[in-house]
């Protein structure tokens, strides 16, 4: 029997590592959506889609990522990352089909300190992270048991624009870079969270995996300027170039959650086990991250 799944922003950043991993996975069938080809904040495209594609398992990698920006554009972040699940969850509930849907770890304030647990009340600091609550409770509500919230943060990878492949640029380009180091929260892998993802979706599949929010994100925990200084050593640079700086200092119009580090008590439930510490999927990953961003064309961005 052939499993179909069904994966939105299939272009994405992870999106592509999902689809990847679901290709080498035996007796599947995988369709990647890119937002050309659905707009999940049409609900009658995304009925459509299901309908044509009849998934068994969706995954949910379509979203709004420009944190700053829904500072000043919230109802249209809203509409993809609050709608769009929203009506992905309808239409899975018309079709039986179940949905994992990509959250963040901006649903919380980022106080008090220490890892927040998959059960603790959200309160965003932003709109991105509004937003993104707004999508969580969509799904939980429409499919109270098949529905699956997995919530992330601090992704890199090799299919697009992430920090490490920026610090990899910096060094190249300055002598010095500025980096905040009073934020904390876990690298993680697009690899390792799609692996993780396709795990929890065949558990989903068969019954073994309980809906609801799970954590998905690395073991360990670090700040942004650590990473960068890792960054910096793997590429044989000196991590001193990277100068430390405050949250104030960089002046970013969306506050960011200080502490942001995510608890993976739920995966136990699950008989899943949670993703590797950071650092030594950044060892692995760093080949590459280091020839994607070498292959990157000039004046393509940040």
């Amino acid at each position: 029997m052939v499993v179909r799944w069904l994966v939105t922003g299939a272009g994405g950043l992870l999106g592509r590592d999902v689809c990847a991993r679901l290709a080498r996975l035996e007796g599947t069938e995988v369709t990647g959506l890119l937002r050309r080809d659905l707009d999940i904040t049409q609900a009658r495209a995304v009925r459509a889609a299901l309908h044509a594609h009849r998934p068994d398992m969706v995954v949910n990698c379509a979203a709004w990522t420009a944190v700053d920006d829904a500072e000043t554009h919230e109802d249209a972040a809203a509409g993809v990352n609050g709608d769009g699940p929203r009506h992905l969850a309808e239409a899975c509930a018309e079709s039986g089909a179940r949905l994992l849907h990509l959250s963040t770890n901006y649903v919380f304030s980022g106080d008090p300190e220490g890892p927040r647990a998959e059960t603790d009340r959200p309160g965003p600091r932003n709109a991105y992270g509004r937003s993104k609550l707004a999508g969580e409770q969509a799904v939980l509500a429409g499919l109270p048991h098949t529905g699956y919230v997995v919530r992330t943060a601090w992704l890199f990878g090799a299919g697009g624009r992430n920090f490490v492949r920026t610090m990899i640029r910096m060094e190249r380009e300055r002598d010095h870079v500025q980096v905040v180091d009073d934020q904390r929260g876990q690298p993680t892998w697009t690899v390792d969270l799609a692996d993780l993802l396709v795990r929890l979706g065949l558990g989903a599949l068969r019954g073994t995996a309980p809906a609801g929010v799970y954590h998905g994100t690395s073991r360990g925990a670090t700040t942004w300027h650590s990473l960068a200084q890792e960054t910096f050593r793997l590429l044989g640079a000196d991590p001193g170039r990277v100068e430390s700086i405050t949250s104030q200092e960089l002046a970013r119009p969306a506050a960011r959650p200080a502490h942001g580090v995510l608890g993976h008590a739920a995966w136990r439930a699950a008989g899943i086990e949670p993703i590797r510490h950071w650092r030594a999927a950044l060892t692995e990953a760093f080949p590459a991250l280091l020839a994607a961003e070498r292959q990157r064309p000039p004046g393509t961005g940040p």
